[in-house]
């Protein structure tokens, strides 16, 4: 195992804790720019085109489950996975729709796994039955699901 060792290192352990409760009492660790929430990647371009989906697609997925504020580190960390495997299925469906080649068998894999992600996540599509409503009634609920 390795060991950070310095000169002003202090070899008892006693003086080790000690001299770690002395600095972390009058300092406060910094946290990463990713962490507070100021920064996307650790490095990279955080105004890239890519970027700015990638932020769009994570807060969309953050919402349909219900927000940030009720995600835990696990399920924010899989959204983020999960909008990075979703923004390259689109990039690859953009090479198609230009009639470029690409990977089939690295989209589906990409794809599966997005699946697999988004289900871990509790994502699912439900489907509504519409067949039993008034057409009218029906249009009143579409208008007020896209009011609010």
């Amino acid at each position: 195992m390795l060991e950070n060792t310095s000169a002003n290192s202090v070899s008892s352990s006693t003086g080790s804790s000690v001299n770690r409760a002395a600095r972390s009492a009058g300092k406060r660790r910094a946290r990463s720019q990713v962490t507070t929430g100021r920064a996307v990647f650790v490095t990279g371009d955080g105004n890239s085109r890519w970027a700015r989906r990638y932020r769009d697609l994570i807060s969309a997925h953050c919402q349909d489950l219900g927000g940030v504020d009720l995600l835990s580190e696990a399920q924010l960390s899989l959204i983020r996975r999960a909008s990075t495997l979703e923004l390259e299925c689109e990039q690859a469906e953009g090479k198609l729709s230009m009639g470029q080649e690409i990977d089939l068998d690295l989209y589906q894999r990409m794809l599966n796994s997005l699946r697999r992600a988004l289900e871990t996540l509790g994502v699912e599509r439900l489907a509504r039955d519409v067949a039993l409503l008034d057409p009218l009634e029906y249009a009143r609920r579409v208008d007020a699901h896209e009011a609010t």
